[in-house]
Parts: structure tokens; sequence; C-alpha cells
């Protein structure tokens, strides 16, 4: 009650403080990378797609993820495994030790709006060396999260893979795997270009001995602006813990090569975590003429001499270089209150960059926040962390850095500023138009299923973006007679038989804007499913094809996967006001759309931040 309290209060200011006009109709909204009612949204030989950026020119990035040995696009996987694996197939599933080969299972692509036989159709990128899904001598991730308008971009890549002769007592392995570092930030001038690497500030520990170990660091570039200055993180630091390990691996280097004792701690366990844990800063990178310079940005407190893991990182940044992102701090100077909230930093008179606290809502209920990004008007958009009806939930909101004084400000999402959905923001553009995504039930003890959202921070309107697509851009196709009806899409199973199956289009997370109101995003596709048996290998018939699940009426089960889709407002169509999960008959439609949204959405709303989740101090 306290903290609704707090946002009705802040809901109330909102008009005063970010001088709110009138709300009028959102746009139209038309997916221009559907064709026959069917998006092919990532790489061949990729499972799932993710739209991650796009710039003023039409060219957008994104990443493939979950190598596929089915080459056949309307088959995919069970929905189970994608709620346990995210998105990725029991057989595909990449698990990483150091006696066996590292494979790479992240993809970097770009789609071009102007391609003269092939519009917006995902095109292998090569980051590191990489080879595209379809190989399998790939020992690289690489991840797109940003392009500026003349085509740079940035994001964050691993090591290829080293191999020495193994020295263990185990037989049957022949040599030891590891890498030289676990995540780098680059910059790539383009697609034809070679990616320049962020190498940052910390890299090698010396023990007390003087024994000095490449640990190779951690950096990611988060975003860019047209003024090729770029927002991120790097390590500065090890924590004491991590130390600790280290000299372990060292000490005990007869038993095992030191890389590789290094390389077990970097890998996530079975839980996710990794137990190498840096001490990172914020920082903006400057690109130009083919060189990078680095700056590192103060931390929000005086870390002294405590031994905890002290943490910063820039997600967002404008054309003005101001840079949103988090910190650690002392909430007001209270030392016995360290969190880890919103912030931005600004230059100074004298160049230099300050570090500004985003005041939370109620110092005693929000337990963190981020800011994401920063327009050039200065409006921040973020989220913030706290329990709602007796539930811990993320909650999306705008703070204006020219008012630094008020309070950020939560809107009104689909139902009241108070409603315990979980949303968050991913980027916002100089119209003050804020895109990201929302959950859409009001699940209790779970995530639910998510859909991307429209914001405008100058009309307070806020739109859920299925609402505002035409009827083509959700898998219907019109009639001669006018009459609208879900497109059919017909395969065959291992007998030869036909099967349907109706389309079926989801947009479940928007990731950037530009300032004509182009939106890449991500949505959920309606894919057939494959049988599986109880250890979740494909069942095969006698001539060793797989089997499609079927329901007790004979037709095929069916299950969502992620897809990039490319959404532009339009003037020649109107919003489709066919009532949701069903058909123009009111026959319920097949799938099922919540089951796989919320382990989707838990693992897309990491990104770049996917790393922290492994870290253990």
């Amino acid at each position: 009650m306290k903290l609704n309290s707090a946002l009705s209060l802040v809901a109330l200011s909102v008009v005063g403080v970010l001088q709110i006009a009138p709300a009028h109709a959102a746009s139209v909204y038309e997916i221009v990378n559907i064709e026959d009612a069917d998006i092919n949204g990532t790489l061949t030989g990729s499972q799932n797609g993710y739209g991650q950026s796009i710039n003023a020119n039409g060219v957008a990035v994104g990443i493939a993820k979950g190598r596929s040995d089915l080459t056949n696009a309307d088959i995919e996987t069970q929905n189970d495994y994608i709620d346990n694996n995210n998105g990725v197939e029991p057989d595909r599933t990449i698990v990483h030790t150091v006696t066996s080969g590292i494979v790479g299972n992240n993809f970097t692509f770009h789609a071009l709006e102007n391609d003269a036989t092939t519009p917006w159709l995902p095109i292998f990128e090569s980051v590191n060396g990489t080879t595209d899904p379809t190989t399998t001598d790939n020992s690289v991730d690489s991840y797109f999260y940003d392009i500026n308008d003349a085509g740079i971009r940035v994001g964050a890549m691993t090591a290829p893979e080293q191999t020495t002769a193994y020295t263990g007592s185990s037989t049957g392995i022949e040599n030891w795997h590891f890498r030289e570092y676990e995540m780098r930030g680059f910059v790539k001038d383009g697609a034809n270009a070679s990616e320049l690497a962020m190498t940052p500030a910390f890299t090698t520990y010396t023990d007390a001995d003087g024994v000095a170990v490449n640990l190779g660091g951690w950096s990611v570039a988060a975003k860019i602006n047209n003024s090729n200055q770029i927002a991120g993180y790097a390590s500065v630091a090890l924590s004491d813990a991590s130390e600790t390990r280290v000299d372990n691996c060292i000490s005990n280097a007869n038993d095992e090569p030191i890389d590789v004792c290094i390389q077990r701690y970097q890998f996530p366990n079975t839980s996710g975590i990794q137990y190498i844990a840096y001490q990172t800063r914020a920082f903006v990178w400057d690109y130009a003429n083919g060189a990078i310079s680095a700056t590192e940005l103060p931390l929000g407190l005086e870390p002294g001499t405590s031994t905890r893991i002290f943490q910063a990182q820039g997600l967002g940044i404008n054309e003005n270089g101001v840079v949103a992102g988090r910190s650690h701090v002392y909430r007001n100077g209270n030392t016995d209150d360290l969190y880890y909230d919103a912030a931005y930093w600004q230059k100074d008179a004298e160049g230099n960059y300050q570090y500004h606290w985003i005041p939370v809502i109620d110092n005693d209920d929000v337990r963190s926040s981020k800011a994401v990004d920063v327009n050039d008007a200065g409006i921040v958009v973020g989220s913030f962390v706290s329990y709602i009806n007796g539930y811990s939930r993320e909650k999306f909101f705008v703070y204006d850095i020219n008012s630094p004084d008020t309070l950020p400000v939560v809107p009104n999402d689909l139902y009241s500023y108070t409603s315990e959905l979980t949303s968050y923001p991913k980027d916002i553009n100089n119209q003050g138009q804020v895109v990201g995504s929302i959950e859409t039930t009001h699940e209790q003890d779970f995530a639910g299923p998510r859909d991307g959202f429209l914001y405008n921070v100058n009309t307070q309107e806020f739109s859920d973006i299925n609402d505002l697509l035409t009827c083509q851009s959700k898998g219907y196709e019109q009639a001669s007679d006018g009459s609208w009806a879900k497109h059919v899409f017909t395969v065959n199973d291992s007998t030869g038989a036909n099967l349907t199956y109706d389309a079926d289009v989801r947009v479940v997370e928007a990731n950037k804007i530009t300032e004509d109101g182009t939106i890449v995003a991500t949505a959920f596709v309606r894919r057939p499913v494959y049988e599986t048996d109880s250890l979740g290998a494909l069942v095969l018939d006698e001539d060793g094809n797989p089997v499609f699940q079927l329901d007790g009426s004979g037709a095929p089960v069916t299950g969502y996967v992620p897809r990039m889709v490319v959404l532009k407002p339009t003037n020649s169509g109107s919003a489709c006001d066919i009532e949701e999960n069903t058909d123009q008959e009111g026959t319920a439609a097949q799938g099922n759309y919540e089951r796989s949204g919320a382990a989707f959405g838990a693992w897309l709303l990491m990104l770049p931040l996917v790393w922290l989740r492994r870290r253990k101090s």
C-alpha cells in the first residue's frame, strides 16, 4: 500500500513534470517482413531469431540463437523445451566443459530494407571468425546490440577456442579446451569490416609472488549514437573471492593448466553461476578513424577499503553524450543502504563526466533500478524492482534529467499505474516514443506471457503493439467478399499426408524505435512441433523421418518460436479489430502462447545484461 500510494502521487505529477499534451490515437503498424502470413526472421540453420536494433537507413541487426539440424522451416521445437531451455531443443542445448570442444550457439545477422531480391531477409554476418549456424566448427558466441545511422554495429563476442594437450587421468580425452576471454565488446564499421575489440582495463591478474595470469576480463558495448560514442561497461579488477580462486589455479598448476582451471571457473555452472566475478565500471568509448579511446565513468560511491563487489553499467547514450545506466550507490549517503540503482552521467563545464543518481519512488520498497536509454531532450527511461501487492515486480519509469529534484514517473500501463504487470522499456526516440515489453496476464507466482508496447511520453498513451497491427500482420488474409480468416498452412507428415494449422503472429518485445516510428522487435510465430520420447529425443518413423505431434482430432500440435520482425507505421490500413486468439467464427486458436511466452521473455530481458545473473562473489 505504501508503494501504491507513492505511485499514485507520481502519476498525478506527470502533467506538471513532463508537460503532457492531450492524448491521441497511436499509429497503425504493419509488419513489413511478412509474406503469405509467414515470417523469415532468423538465419537458416538456427532455431530462434531476435530483432535487436535498426537505423534510419533501413538496416536492422539481430541475434540468431540455437543451431537446428531441421531444414523444414515449418517444423520447430516442442513447447516444453522452449520453456525449459530458452527456446533451444534438448539435443542442441549447449553445455560447456573444458574436456570437449567449445560450441558457439549465438550468431549475428543483419537485414536490409532495400535488398533488391530479398528485403528484410536475415543475412549472416561474421564476428571474430564466426561461421554460420549450418556449420559445426564454430566456437565463438557473438551478439549485436545496436547500430547507428552510419551502419556501425556494436555488441559483444567471445574469443575462439584454444586447445592444449590433455594431462588429466580420464581416458578417451585428447585436449583441454579454453578461451582467451569470455566476453568482449566490439565495434564493427559495416557488414564487411573486421570488428575492433574493446579490451577492458583489467585483463591480467598478478598474485603475491608475481605470477601473472591472463583472465581476459569482461566488456560489453551496449549502445552507439550517431557521433560514434559507445556506452557500455568493462572490468577494472577482480573480486576478492575470485582472486582466491585464481590463486588456487596457480598453486595447482601441476594438476591442471592454469588457463584450463580459470576457464572452468569462467563457464557458468548448471545453475548459471560464474565463479570469476569482476569489479565493473560504466564506460564511454569514442570510435574515430579506426581507433577506440575509452573513458571510465565514475562510480556512484567511493569504495574506500571495502572488499565488496561494486559495479556500474552504461546502457544508453544520446547525441549529447549523456549516458544512462546504473551503478552501486549508498542511497542518500547511508553506507548501510547499498543498492544497484539507475543513474546517468553527464559532462560538466570542464568536460568531465559526473555521476547523477536517479531517485527512487520509495526508498524502503524499491530493491533496485536501472536506466536503459535517454533521448536528446534528456528524457530517461528505465525500470525499478519492488514489491507490488505482495509480489516482486519490475515497473517501467520515465525521468526528466532537466528536473533532477523530481521523482521518476510511472506511466499508466495496459490497466493502471498500480497494476502488478511487470514492464520494462528498451528504447526512446526524440519524439518521446518508448518501446519495450509488458506482461499481459496477472499471474501471481510466475512470469506471465508478454507483449511489446509503445508508449508516448507526450500524450501518455500506452498501447499494446499487437492492438495497433493490421490484420495481415497477425496472420489473417482477406477473402473476395471482404471477410477475414487466419491463413492456413499445410505441411506433410512422415506418411505424406497433409496436415494443416492456422497462422499466428504476436509481437512480444519491441527493442528499438527510429525517429520515423519504425520498430524492430521480436514476435512469436506459430509452428507445428515434433514428437519426442521421455529423454527428449525425436521420435522417428521407419524411414528415419521425424513425426509430428498430433492432437485428438489429428491436427498438428503447435507452439511458438521467436522471430525478428520490422514494423512500420502505415496510412493504408486500419488496426485489426478481430478478437485475439480466435478466428472469425470464434473458434479457439491452436497453440500455447502463454506457456512459451514466460521463458522467452526472461531470457531476452537480460540482453545485454545476460551475464549478470551468472555472477557470484
